[in-house]
């Protein structure tokens, strides 16, 4: 596993509102979301790396506002149409 170290002094934690000693669990989950937001891991992936349950990282999405649907608008159209196609 890699590791990974970021000396930011006690001013982050102020500007979160946080512990120090919460600082570590509060940028893997920030990492994780933005990470998955952007499509560039799964959210099983995402999950390890905030170190919680797939779960918790779906219902974690919902409360920062990431979406957990990975399709573009125009995808989705199109999965809707072949779906509506389909039906007929």
């Amino acid at each position: 596993m890699s590791m990974m170290t970021i000396d930011c002094g006690p001013e982050l934690a102020v500007a979160l509102g946080r512990r120090e000693s919460e600082l570590d669990k509060e940028l893997r989950i920030a990492s994780a979301l933005k990470l998955f937001e952007l499509g560039r891991i799964s959210s099983g992936l995402a999950a390890r790396l905030a170190g919680i349950s797939r779960v918790e990282f779906l219902l974690t999405c919902g409360q920062y506002g990431v979406s957990v649907f990975q399709q573009t608008e125009a995808e989705l159209q199109s999965d809707m149409n072949a779906a509506l196609g389909a039906a007929l």
